[in-house]
C-alpha cells in the first residue's frame, strides 16, 4: 500500500515522525510538505532532529489568507495525488495543510485517514475548529487520541472506521525525553535554573492580531516579576512589532528565536509553569507534570482542564498575574489520558487490517 503523507506545520512534524517509523516498515510513504511553515526553526530543524524523511514533493505555499493558503494546497496536492495515485491519503491535526489534503483525497475519491481526529473546542470562531470538523467528517479512517474525542464522534453520528489509539504526541515525547536531556544545553544557554523560570508560547490570532489582547498579555508579562523565556513565533514577531509592543516586552522577558523540538522539550521540563495559547503544549505540559495556565476561554484539551493541570484564563492583564501566581495543580493524581505510548504502532497495524 502507498501512503501520502501530508504535512505542513511545526506540530505536525512531532507528530508525524513516529508515524513514519511505523508505517515504513510495511508500506511505501510519500511525504508532501505543503511548506505552510518553513522558516528554519519552524520546519527544517524538527526533520533534522526528529530523523525524519526528507519530504518528496515541496509545495512552497508559505504564508497568507486561509482562503489563499488552503485553495492553493488544494490545488498544487490535487496535482500530485493524480499523478501518485497513492492507496490512502494521512493527515494530521487541524492545519489548513490538514484540511487541503483531507479534501483533495476525499474528491479524488482515495481513503482519508486523520490522526488526531475528534478534537472538539465548540468555538467555530476559530479556524482550527473548523478545519477540525470538516476533515473529520470527509475522513474514512479516525485515530482518536482520547475517549473523549471518540464520543465527540459519534454525537456527530461519526461511528465507522473510528479507533481509539491514544496520541502519537506521546510517542514523540517518550522516545525524545531523554535524548533532549542528554544532548541540550539550553539551559545553561539562557543561564536558567530548573523550576526557576516559566516558559511562554504565544501565536493564536485570535491574542496576536488584536492589538488590545497582545498589549494586556504584555503588560501581564512586564508586571509579573518572573524569570519567563519566550522563544517568539513569527506571526507573534510581526504584530509586536507592529504594534510598538516588542521593545517594552524585550527590556522584561528573555524573548527568543523558536527553539527545535529537543531544546524547547528540554525547556518545558525543567519550568515550574507554563503559559500558552497552544494546543499541544497544554497536552505536553500535562504529560510532563507542569502546570499550565493557558490564555483562551476554551480548549480542545478538556481533560487537562478536569485533572486540574491546566488553567483557562481569559486575555485580562491582572488575571493572568493572577493565575500565574496562584494556579497550582488541584490534584496530584495525573491519568494517562493520552495513552502510555505505542499510539503510533496501533495506527500502522489497523491501516494494515
Amino acid at each position: 500500500m502507498k501512503i501520502a503523507t501530508i504535512v505542513g506545520a511545526r506540530p505536525q512534524f512531532i507528530k508525524m515522525a513516529p508515524v513514519s517509523r511505523e508505517i515504513r516498515k510495511k508500506f511505501k510513504e510519500l511525504i508532501i510538505h505543503t511548506g505552510q511553515h518553513y522558516d528554519y526553526e519552524m520546519d527544517r530543524i524538527f526533520f533534522e532532529e526528529l530523523d525524519i524523511p526528507k519530504p518528496d514533493c515541496h509545495l512552497g505555499v508559505g504564508s497568507g489568507t486561509h482562503g489563499y493558503q488552503t485553495g492553493t494546497m488544494l490545488k498544487k496536492i490535487e496535482e500530485i495525488l493524480i499523478q501518485e495515485k497513492p492507496d490512502l491519503v494521512l493527515v494530521y491535526g487541524d492545519t489548513n495543510s490538514t484540511l487541503a489534503g483531507a479534501l483533495a483525497g476525499a474528491k479524488l475519491g482515495i481513503k482519508v485517514a486523520h490522526v488526531e481526529a475528534g478534537l472538539r473546542s465548540f468555538d467555530r470562531s476559530m479556524p482550527e475548529e473548523v478545519n477540525r470538523v470538516l476533515t473529520d467528517h470527509c475522513s474514512d479512517f479516525l485515530f482518536c487520541p482520547t475517549e473523549t474525542a471518540v464520543k465527540n464522534l459519534h454525537r456527530e453520528g461519526i461511528n465507522d472506521g473510528v479507533y481509539l489509539t491514544g496520541d502519537v504526541m506521546v510517542d514523540s515525547l517518550l522516545h525524545n525525553k531523554e535524548i533532549a536531556e542528554s544532548r541540550s544545553g539550553i539551559l545553561d544557554e539562557l543561564g536558567l535554573k530548573s523550576k526557576e523560570y516559566i516558559v511562554a508560547t504565544i501565536h493564536r490570532a485570535s491574542n496576536t492580531d488584536r492589538k488590545e489582547n497582545l498589549e494586556s498579555i504584555v503588560n501581564a508579562f512586564c508586571e509579573m516579576e518572573e524569570i519567563i523565556v519566550f522563544p517568539v513565533h513569527p506571526r507573534t514577531k510581526k504584530y509586536l512589532k507592529k504594534y510598538g509592543l516588542f521593545d517594552k516586552l524585550r527590556a522584561s522577558v528573555k524573548l527568543i528565536k523558536p527553539l527545535g523540538y529537543l531544546d524547547f522539550l528540554k525547556l518545558m521540563n525543567h519550568a515550574k509553569k507554563i503559559i500558552t495559547d497552544s494546543g499541544g503544549i497544554q497536552k505536553e505540559a500535562y504529560i510532563l507534570k507542569i502546570p499550565c495556565v493557558t490564555l483562551r476561554e476554551n480548549t480542545e484539551w478538556i481533560e487537562t482542564v478536569e485533572d486540574g493541570w491546566n488553567m483557562l484564563v481569559a486575555i485580562d492583564k491582572d488575571n493572568i498575574i493572577r493565575a500565574i501566581h496562584q494556579f497550582q495543580p488541584s490534584s496530584v493524581k495525573h491519568k494517562e489520558r493520552f495513552g502510555s505510548g505505542g499510539a503510533a504502532g496501533k495506527i500502522a497495524k489497523y491501516l494494515a487490517e
